[in-house]
């Protein structure tokens, strides 16, 4: 009779095992929600990322968007075993800054606060008023030489 009731628990641990192997990878395939806001000086993208830290993240920028990668791990709990591993432990995802947005991506800063929210900070390129002027009146000037000819 124990040897059955060992089986039964053998398979059910494989089977809950199984599930929870393929509920991580859901997790992994499903990008990353992501808030953005817009400041005056900036952009702020923001994810959760819990159970990261800030050693564990990756940040780019590319094609207007900022990108994160997250690589997690599993602590051991003395006494426990895994059971149900359900939790991705890379997700990735990416958030859209407004199109043809001027930002320095050079400048921007990242952190993680303490209750595991990834929040990036992307600097906006202020024109210089001066360079404004200039283009400005040198079109102007082309105009006047083209009428004057």
């Amino acid at each position: 009779m124990s040897d059955i009731r060992e089986f039964g628990e053998s398979v059910g641990k494989r089977l809950l095992q199984g599930a929870g192997k393929v509920s991580s990878r859901v997790q992994e395939e499903r990008p990353l929600a992501a808030d953005v806001l817009e400041g005056d000086d900036a952009y702020l993208a923001v994810f959760d990322a819990p159970g990261v830290e800030m050693d564990d993240v990756q940040v780019r920028f590319e094609e207007g968007a900022v990108r994160v990668r997250l690589d997690r791990f599993r602590a051991l709990h003395d006494g426990f075993e895994m059971v149900f591993p359900g939790r991705g432990l890379t997700l990735e995802g990416s958030a859209d800054l407004p199109e043809g947005a001027a930002v320095d991506p050079e400048g921007a800063e990242a952190t993680l606060t303490d209750n595991g929210t990834l929040r990036v900070e992307v600097p906006k390129v202020v024109a210089d008023p001066e360079e404004s002027e200039e283009h400005e009146t040198d079109e102007g000037h082309e105009g006047d030489s083209d009428d004057q000819a």
